[in-house]
């Protein structure tokens, strides 16, 4: 029987002002009926580049296919090389029997159309209905993806959506016309564990009611265990590796698939640094010494740094006709808890728990209805505007994504010496200059990177960047939200080591936000665990990760994708 899609000796590269990158070296892979293909690897290594390339969705120029085959078998008598067909023709292949799920459901979703018009548009394309089979067709869809009130949903527009609620329409628009395959990019990247497992059984149980070939494009070895037949393991745009998952993972053949499955914070105890690629790769360098470990007795007897007492944050959630609010949600409710000086203490849960919301109020980024922050014996909710402006360098935030946190027309250099300049720290120019120079460094960056700007680096290199930028005012508090959510395994690892070491040497407090428990239990001294709005529970991360005391903590680790 004849593949579903063979990928044969590929080579692309991008050209741009003279300048040649060769993106694919040649890859080869194939993906058979009812297979599931998970293609992994670290940011760059031609993942999404081998996905774009079957759908032909590379922008020509500057991309150019230089060698190579990619033959589709998609019921017809012979398999036909999508490299060679026309925009009118690759148009019904697209979308009809190739579909694709993006990695962000919210940029690639029409903001201005609803969650129903968008999907019923797909299907009166391909399959020339009437608009109201269409989204009659569209609500059976919703429903197949566990959608909840599809009738209400077809409605509604992605913002009204969760992210994924979002991710599930992307699906159900993906499976409208019954596809021979569907290549998931990156689909549950920034989701909850919960959620992405739920995301995980839906695409697994649709293609097997379907027959569907997969490619399942991700950097979670976690996930690649769950879900997938076969691995294909890329690294620089060459496949190093592929073969059956088990075989894969459980004796890896090549340094870099090695790398991959110890990079995980999951597999070693808090204090014990994280091994990254090169380590692997280049095995003679001298490894850094282990983080230190700061003893439990150590934090028991610190002094308490921030008190938060009864509080409680609401939302409008229902106004009236007149613009007068008839209904509050609660986001954050009535919650008390201390954190000690010099403790890393994590704050886990579901999306919508309010973990986002609790970390902002904090530092009076949002406002509280009712309860005390008392930081440094202050009660932060009853100072004026002028005192809290000044009392800012003190607490800094560190955001999940640092793209739209940082300004794309300000250097990275401005945007460490900014706060700088607003607080009136050091008295010249070239002192500011100096000290940016010398945190650049601290985050493992290069002086030269003081004059580029956000869209010269990488996710890892600019979450680096706002990491030095959180640091320029020495605080003593600094709130990290989903800072390593979206990282590569391999990425996340190394900031995470930046984060212990800087924590040794400056010695701040800090809050680590996240939905991955596995990373906040090796980063955090405490745990507390949200489920709307109220803590669940609270306690070490080691205790709570081993033996968790609440039904929902240990719902969330039985989510947690294993290898």
């Amino acid at each position: 029987m004849p593949s579903l899609l063979q990928i044969k000796n590929l080579h692309v590269e991008f050209t741009n002002n003279d300048a040649t990158t060769k993106a694919l070296h040649g890859i080869s892979f194939e993906v058979n009926k009812g297979e599931i293909v998970a293609v992994v690897g670290e940011s760059g290594s031609g993942k999404s580049v081998t996905a774009m390339s079957v759908l032909q969705l590379l922008p020509s120029p500057p991309a150019k296919y230089t060698n190579g085959e990619i033959l589709f078998n998609g019921g017809g008598e012979s398999a036909v090389n999508l490299l060679n067909l026309t925009e009118k023709e690759l148009r019904n292949i697209r979308g009809n029997k190739i579909s694709m799920i993006f990695q962000e459901p919210m940029t690639s979703l029409n903001p201005v159309f609803s969650c129903g018009q968008q999907v019923a548009e797909a299907i009166q394309l391909h399959d020339k209905v009437s608009k109201k089979e269409a989204l009659q067709r569209t609500i059976e869809l919703f429903k197949q993806v566990q959608l909840p009130e599809p009738e209400k949903i077809i409605n509604r527009y992605p913002f009204q959506l969760s992210g994924g609620q979002k991710q599930r329409v992307m699906i159900a628009m993906a499976m409208s016309c019954s596809p021979s395959l569907l290549i998931a990019d990156e689909p549950t990247t920034a989701l909850d564990v919960t959620v992405q497992k739920r995301i995980l059984q839906l695409i697994k149980e649709l293609q097997q009611k379907n027959n569907m070939g997969v490619i399942f494009i991700t950097h979670d070895l976690g996930v690649v265990a769950e879900v997938a037949d076969k691995v294909v393991v890329m690294y620089k745009g060459n496949i190093v590796e592929q073969g059956p998952v088990k075989t894969v993972l459980q004796s890896p053949k090549h340094p870099y698939t090695q790398a991959l499955l110890q990079c995980r914070p999951a597999l070693h105890p808090k204090g014990e640094r994280l091994p990254v690629i090169s380590d692997f790769l280049e095995p003679k360098q001298q490894a850094n010494p282990p983080a230190k470990v700061v003893s439990d007795q150590k934090k028991k007897s610190s002094e308490v740094l921030l008190e938060v007492r009864n509080l409680t944050v609401k939302f409008p959630s229902v106004k009236n006709f007149f613009g007068r609010t008839l209904e509050y949600n609660t986001a954050v409710d009535k919650i008390s808890f201390d954190i000690y000086k010099g403790e890393t203490l994590g704050l886990v849960g579901e999306s919508g728990c309010g973990k986002t919301t609790l970390g902002r109020t904090l530092l009076r980024l949002q406002d509280a209805q009712e309860g005390q922050i008392i930081f440094e014996g202050k009660d932060l909710l009853s100072i004026d505007k002028d005192e809290l402006r000044g009392r800012r360098k003190d607490f800094q935030i560190v955001f999940q994504d640092p793209y739209s946190s940082l300004n794309p027309r300000k250097t990275a250099g401005s945007a460490i010496t900014e706060p700088l300049h607003v607080h009136e720290v050091l008295t010249s120019t070239s002192k500011r200059k100096e000290l940016a120079m010398e945190l650049l460094g601290k985050v493992n960056l290069q002086p030269e990177h003081f004059y580029r700007y956000p869209h010269e680096f990488s996710g890892g290199q600019r979450q680096r960047i706002g990491i030095a930028r959180a640091l320029a005012l020495n605080p003593g508090f600094i709130i990290f939200d989903e800072s390593v959510s979206a990282l590569d395994v391999s990425v996340q690892a190394q900031v995470l080591n930046l984060l212990t070491d800087l924590k040794t040497e400056f010695n701040f407090t800090a809050i680590f936000i996240s939905h991955d428990l596995s990373v906040v239990k090796y980063i955090s001294d405490r745990i507390i665990v949200m489920r709307k709005g109220k803590i669940e529970e609270i306690g070490y991360a080691e205790a709570i990760y081993s033996n968790p005391q609440s039904d929902y903590t240990a719902q969330l680790l039985r989510a947690i994708p294993t290898v």
